[in-house]
């Protein structure tokens, strides 16, 4: 069977030429952006959790709702840009981020669980469509040579975003004021009807601001000129067209999709339960544990930077190998141990699972030609793990009432990456293009 070749071609549109350095600085932008939109929900799984008095397994479902939105849409953005391209596809995904972050002043008004649930749906739509253009386009930008480091580099402002999110959001939404289910049920009814309708309300100012931002974003990107990549086929197949069976017979791509799968399930569990988890398992105040989220983003964003140096020196997939056996270490020091060791076993993790999402990512796509997009849209779909394993995590700690227990999910998660980067990374020889990556 003759597979087909492609090259890639850069339009040099009036203003841009050969200069990248505009482009990179505005698509850096958004993953600064989904990181922290990503990061506010650590601090709005335990604010909900407070608002609708709701178990470990039901406050999942916020981080339910944000992921699924990738799994629903990531094709569709795939299919899209491959017509429109990536400019229209992140123009497209920003209008989704801002309409979604508008809804949540009707959501707060309404105080309805589900409204909220909707609106960081909507949000993630918008996110599918970022994360499926700006990945693929920051590692075509550029030396192919250095894809992997620059992929790296762009995402390392994800951490900061990681390290900014909850210092602020804890500063804005969180109040304070910590009741227990009794406390609030013994309240008078208009007394605990005025608390949770406060409680509700201090979420309106944070994701109005963001709203209009991303609305600034939005104009800029509509203004501003980018070079549009395109893949010119050059093939004797007599079917041309990308089909998801095709692509996956790269049994790299096959298995980057299950590596991020696993991935972004372990650090959905280990970044949106983390304030529940340090008050249960080091019994500090909400408050408190938002600073120690600041933390672990802190260490996020130094793992990300830390790890684009080290890949000038170690392969991506050996770095994968050791980051996912110390994590796989620090899992079970978050389970079996007690006090603030545990929270620092957290922030470890943070550090060392820094790299995994865009070393996959690059590696996943690599070789793919003129099937990159739709490669992106089905690592990207992969994300649905971050929607599935942290209802695992929520139903074990339930189930055991120690929320402690339910980080045997994420230790399961970096087997599989230790797995992918040890065996399934590399491209075959016979579907690698050396034309792109």
């Amino acid at each position: 069977m003759n597979h087909a070749t492609s090259k890639v071609t850069v339009s040099k549109k009036s203003g841009t030429g050969n200069n990248y350095l505009i482009p990179l600085i505005l698509v850096t932008s958004l993953f600064f952006f989904w990181g922290f939109i990503h990061n506010l929900d650590p601090i709005l799984i335990p604010h909900l959790k407070k608002v609708f008095t709701l178990n470990d397994l039901e406050t999942a479902f916020v981080d339910f709702s944000v992921f699924i939105a990738y799994f629903v849409m990531a094709l569709p953005a795939g299919y899209f840009m491959r017509r429109y391209g990536y400019k229209s596809g992140i123009i497209v995904g920003l209008l989704f981020f801002a309409i979604g972050s508008f809804l949540f002043i009707p959501a707060a008004n309404t105080q309805q669980y589900i409204f909220f649930l909707g609106a960081l749906f909507i949000i993630a739509c918008g996110l599918a469509f970022l994360e499926t253009a700006a990945n693929p386009y920051i590692t075509i930008l550029g030396d192919p040579e250095t894809a992997t480091r620059r992929l790296n580099f762009s995402q390392s402002f994800n951490g900061l975003a990681a390290f900014m999110a909850p210092i602020i959001g804890g500063k804005f939404i969180l109040s304070g004021t910590e009741y227990t289910e009794a406390q609030i049920n013994a309240m008078l009814p208009a007394d605990r009807q005025i608390y949770l309708a406060q409680e509700a309300a201090s979420v309106k100012g944070p994701y109005l601001v963001l709203g209009i931002i991303i609305c600034i974003i939005i104009v800029l990107f509509a203004v501003v000129k980018l070079p549009d990549i395109k893949h010119e086929e050059e093939s004797t197949d007599s079917n041309n067209g990308a089909s998801i069976s095709k692509i996956l017979k790269h049994k790299h791509l096959k298995w980057a999709v299950i590596a991020q799968f696993f991935y972004v399930g372990a650090q959905v569990c280990i970044l949106s339960f983390f304030i529940r988890f340090a008050t249960t398992a080091a019994g500090i105040s909400q408050l408190q544990a938002s600073w120690y989220a600041g933390a672990a983003g802190l260490a996020f964003m130094l793992g990300r930077f830390a790890g684009t140096f080290f890949m000038q020196f170690i392969a991506p997939n050996k770095l994968l190998i050791l980051y996912a056996s110390i994590n796989v270490g620090l899992c079970f020091l978050a389970i079996f141990g007690t006090g603030m060791i545990t929270v620092y076993a957290l922030i470890g993790i943070s550090f060392f699972m820094s790299v995994m999402f865009p070393s996959i990512f690059s590696m996943g796509i690599s070789g793919l030609g003129h099937d990159t997009k739709l490669g992106s849209s089905l690592i990207v779909m992969s994300i649905v793990g971050g929607a599935l394993l942290p209802l695992g995590l929520g139903y074990i700690s339930d189930l055991t009432g120690n929320i402690q227990y339910g980080y045997a999910v994420p230790a399961v998660c970096f087997l599989v990456v230790l797995l992918y980067a040890a065996k399934y990374w590399q491209p075959q020889q016979n579907h690698t293009n050396n034309n792109l990556l």
